[in-house]
């Protein structure tokens, strides 16, 4: 009996002491902090820096300076031209915009797509190739109105430099801004109202100003004060046009307070770039509040479809729509282009003096030209690179991991975005002047201060197609890798990204179109051999290279049309609306 029991007893396992207790952080604590953090590093940081720069220089609470910055004379006379011309240009656009959109969206008018893509192409080139287009077309001596007899006789100042040209040029560039809001607007319209108005005799002229606008008024006044918010930040229009005459707006006046005065000027700027963000915040918020009201109204069975058939005057409407197409980009672009070819200003255009000298100088000869669209190139492709994989994270995490955090998070997200380039830019300025913490080194004057602007600025744009991607994928998918054993990098790597890929390589296609001919950001932020395809076409047009800044642009726009069309051959295997110009 005892040796049994002491068989026994050696057979039982020894228990160890109980570990020290530990803190324990919650499971899936990771990815939420990666994305909380990368949010206020991007979006957070740089306005937190440009508001203490404003109001509390040396960190010293001391708002008296900035204000008084912001009441100066030149301050609010700049205030008055930006909020003119953001607010006309914006009432243009939406004239235009809204014009198309209800053209391409309501009738059966033949060539929707490719009037979409021309539109939507448009806007994709740069406001300062916009602007430089237009100018050329109507300079003095100006070859395409030269063939019909209207070009301005020789000595002439240009007529669109100045606060009326301005209005024009940004009305025409921002149109298809609104045409896009209302498109999105038009599909949320339920077939049933149109099929109820017209078993009830109404006609189509009926239908559009009686149901259509009314239920479009939430899409159209967000869609205004979207171009109006544009027009606030633009910087190449009003560069191109407006400083030659002296007419300034917010944006102009700090790129030249700092072109004149460097960095002893951050101060002042620093008060200025916090009063365009003030004035295009208020856009922004009014924008969003007028979107809100629209949501939740209507249960959408069946989209809206083409109600209004045209019959005869089908082609009539198409003629007008590629007219308007013309004389917003064809003649302009034409314009640029017989600028470029023709071997000096005010030469006409033939086979004679038919020439690609400039074409030939600008990429394959100028040191500055040839950087530039390298950098461009480098600056754009790693931008989008690097967000298509932060978008797939951030896409699994604010969908799966944030909860009511999630929207916290996206609207410091999109604030780089939302708010003028000028801004970030300024801020960008102030938090990498001096060597940063640790490592004693400072990133200003190099390629990678463009870059970190690059990444907060459009890493909004770049979650928009994977977000709306993620929100369809089932949960059952991660739920068996977590069966299976998978950790979560494991699960990221094999069972998310190769479903949000090809939603990932659309945005981040969207964000190079963007980014590369970008200015408002880099026109501050660029230094020797930094420069990017905006900021050497911006200088050539100011030196009186007009033809050598032509050749640039046309180059740019080629490389824009190329990239708008591989993304429409990728969009037909893809989700319908993630494309613009796919109405």
């Amino acid at each position: 009996m005892t040796l049994a029991l002491a068989r026994n007893i050696r057979r039982e396992p020894v228990i160890a002491a109980p570990p020290a207790p530990r803190l324990r952080l919650p499971e899936g604590w990771s990815l939420p902090a990666l994305v909380v953090a990368v949010a206020l590093l991007l979006g957070g940081l740089p306005f937190f820096r440009l508001a203490a720069a404003a109001f509390a220089p040396g960190w010293q609470f001391a708002p008296g300076e900035a204000f008084v910055e912001m009441a100066s004379r030149a301050a609010m006379t700049a205030t008055w031209h930006t909020l003119e011309t953001a607010s006309l240009s914006a009432l243009g656009a939406l004239l235009v915009g809204g014009i198309v959109a209800l053209a391409l969206g309501v009738t059966d008018v033949r060539g929707k797509r490719p009037l979409a893509f021309a539109f939507v192409f448009s806007m994709m080139i740069a406001p300062q190739v916009a602007a430089l287009a237009f100018l050329s077309l109507l300079a003095p001596n100006s070859p395409i109105l030269s063939l019909i007899g209207l070009a301005p006789p020789p000595g002439t100042p240009n007529p669109l430099l100045g606060r009326g040209g301005i209005i024009l040029v940004m009305a025409l560039h921002h149109a298809p801004l609104v045409a896009i809001t209302l498109w999105t607007g038009l599909r949320s319209i339920p077939q049933s109202l149109v099929e109820a108005a017209q078993m009830e005799g109404a006609t189509p002229a009926t239908i559009t100003t009686r149901i259509v606008i009314p239920v479009l008024r939430p899409q159209i006044i967000a869609a205004g004060l979207i171009a109006f918010v544009a027009g606030v930040g633009n910087f190449g229009i009003p560069a191109l046009l407006g400083l030659p005459v002296n007419y300034l707006t917010l944006p102009t006046l700090i790129y030249r307070r700092l072109s004149s005065f460097g960095p002893s000027s951050l101060g002042e700027t620093a008060a200025l770039a916090v009063l365009v963000g003030v004035v295009a915040a208020l856009g922004i918020v009014a924008a969003a509040l007028a979107a809100r009201n629209q949501r939740g109204k209507v249960e959408i069975e069946r989209s809206l479809e083409p109600y209004w058939l045209l019959g005869p005057a089908r082609p009539f409407v198409a003629a007008g729509l590629w007219l308007l197409l013309a004389l917003k980009l064809g003649l302009p672009l034409l314009a640029l282009l017989s600028e470029a070819l023709t071997p000096a200003l005010g030469v006409p255009l033939s086979w004679q003096t038919l020439t690609f000298d400039k074409f030939t100088e600008v990429l394959f000869r100028q040191a500055v030209t040839m950087r530039a669209f390298r950098n461009s190139l480098i600056f754009a492709g790693s931008a989008a690179l690097i967000l298509a994989i932060l978008a797939i994270v951030f896409a699994y995490g604010l969908e799966r991991r944030l909860g009511r955090f999630r929207r916290a998070v996206e609207l410091m997200i999109e604030l780089p975005y939302a708010l003028p380039g000028i801004v970030l830019a300024i801020a960008c300025i102030l938090i990498f002047l001096k060597p940063l913490p640790l490592i004693g080194v400072s990133i200003y004057g190099t390629p990678f201060i463009i870059l970190f602007a690059y990444l907060a600025r459009f890493l909004p744009l770049a979650l928009k197609a994977p977000v709306a991607a993620m929100a369809q994928i089932e949960a059952h998918h991660e739920d068996a890798a977590k069966l299976d054993g998978a950790n979560l990098p494991q699960m990221l790597r094999f069972i998310v990204a190769p479903i949000l890929a090809p939603a990932a390589a659309v945005s981040a296609l969207m964000v190079f179109l963007v980014a590369f001919n970008e200015l408002t950001v880099s026109a501050l932020l660029w230094s020797s051999g930094t420069e990017t395809l905006g900021v050497v076409l911006f200088s050539l047009k100011e030196a009186g290279l007009a033809g050598e800044a032509a050749a640039v642009a046309i180059s740019a726009c080629v490389v824009i049309l190329v990239v708008m069309l591989a993304l429409d051959l990728i969009g037909r295997y893809r989700q319908h609306n993630i494309l613009p110009w796919r109405i």
